[in-house]
């Protein structure tokens, strides 16, 4: 099919819970996507953080192909050595203790929830439990996922969701303060708030978050599905704060393209909640995709990806705030952490133009929240990758 006759295909046929960008991607060459056309277009949104790795690199490429000729499935009743492999690389980089893998970035959050309500449970078998979540985050679109997702405009139709759920504001401490309560099992936050405008935790703020669960016996809930995996500079976005999560979700990069996530706990949340026939999943760390995490934490150290993060920032940094210098009635701000940094755009000039423009440009970039440019490259990009973008984002703000 050529082009327009696979968008109108999807059109027809799938529900259109998704407003997409009027190209159809037919592949993909390390920073670079293809259209059905054969049109080049630099990809500085990754499949949404999650390509760390790029399109087609050939030892993850490697590693998936010789999976298939093993085995893609077996379900959860028996053991197999990608998942030993893998499990063991998760726990080992996280400082944590155990792991459940899922399918996604949502299912992490479901099963941190869970595991956060079956803690408080077993403490008092009461089932009056309170989470604190963030104003402005995102966990995601399933019904719990949602519960603690801080944006009225996702949940309204959904409602009612999920009991037992109170809001309180992103770095502000007095805040929270003020929604704990004796009911109160765990804390939940993403790190670094992604769909909510590129916002890191402060380190006061989230020094002090776990200060107050230490105190009182509450689980944090640190969310990592898009900004950890070395987005940030550090393999976990955590590690910039000095604390450790008693529960940590991930998904996205940590496959790298595989429909893939986990939710990791401590040893104090893992002796204490879950156990068996409590929480499963049919798919759920299959062989195909566990191969896929253990490929990928082996490129990272082989390939230093963490380091080169560290290094590339910079530059990025740079030149994004010369963009932002140059464009001071459009621009209003740049934050960040690492390769995952937004530029809070005027509100006349709509997000929604400059990335429709950088696409007919040839880049592919995103937006989060309702007016911030989001840059979640893959993170092998080099200097070359950053000048062409600002250059084309140089076209598209002039």
């Amino acid at each position: 099919m050529n082009q327009t006759e696979i968008m109108e295909n999807v059109e027809q046929y799938v529900l259109h819970t998704y407003n997409r960008f009027p190209i159809a991607i037919d592949r993909g060459e390390g920073l670079y996507a293809y259209d059905a056309e054969g049109r080049k277009y630099l990809d500085f949104m990754a499949g949404i953080a999650v390509f760390a790795l790029g399109y087609h690199f050939p030892e993850y490429d490697e590693a998936l192909k010789a999976q298939i000729d093993k085995v893609l499935h077996t379900s959860n009743l028996y053991y197999h050595e990608p998942l030993a492999t893998a499990a063991k690389a998760v726990v080992t980089s996280t400082g944590l203790s155990k792991v459940f893998f899922t399918n996604s970035g949502a299912e992490a959050i479901e099963g941190a929830l869970k595991a956060a309500r079956k803690y408080a449970w077993l403490k008092d078998g009461k089932n009056d439990h309170e989470i604190i979540a963030m104003k402005s985050s995102f966990h995601g679109r399933s019904i719990g996922a949602l519960s603690v997702t801080g944006n009225d405009h996702y949940q309204e139709p959904f409602r009612p969701l999920m009991g037992g759920v109170v809001f309180a504001e992103f770095n502000n401490f007095e805040s929270v303060l003020e929604k704990v309560n004796d009911r109160t099992c765990a804390i939940v936050m993403e790190t670094v708030q992604g769909e909510g405008g590129i916002y890191p935790a402060d380190p006061a703020f989230i020094k002090a978050v776990r200060k107050l669960c230490d105190e009182r016996d509450i689980l944090l809930i640190l969310d990592e599905i898009q900004c950890g995996m070395g987005r940030t500079g550090k393999m976990w976005a955590y590690e910039h704060y000095g604390i450790k999560p008693d529960i940590m979700t991930c998904a996205k990069a940590l496959g790298c393209g595989v429909p893939v996530g986990a939710f990791v706990l401590s040893d104090k949340a893992a002796k204490a909640s879950l156990v068996a026939g409590d929480h499963g999943t049919t798919y759920g760390g299959n062989p195909f995709v566990l191969a896929a995490v253990t490929e990928v934490f082996k490129l990272f150290e082989k390939h230093d990806v963490v380091g080169h993060v560290g290094k590339i920032t910079p530059y990025l940094t740079k030149k994004l705030d010369e963009l932002m210098a140059a464009h001071p009635d459009k621009i209003r701000a740049h934050r960040g952490l690492g390769l995952i940094r937004g530029l809070e755009l005027d509100p006349g000039v709509p997000v929604g133009g400059i990335t429709s423009k950088a696409l007919e440009e040839g880049l592919l970039i995103i937006s989060a929240g309702s007016n911030v440019l989001r840059f979640v490259p893959p993170l092998i990009i080099t200097e070359k990758e950053v000048d062409e973008a600002v250059a084309i984002l140089e076209k598209c703000f002039a």
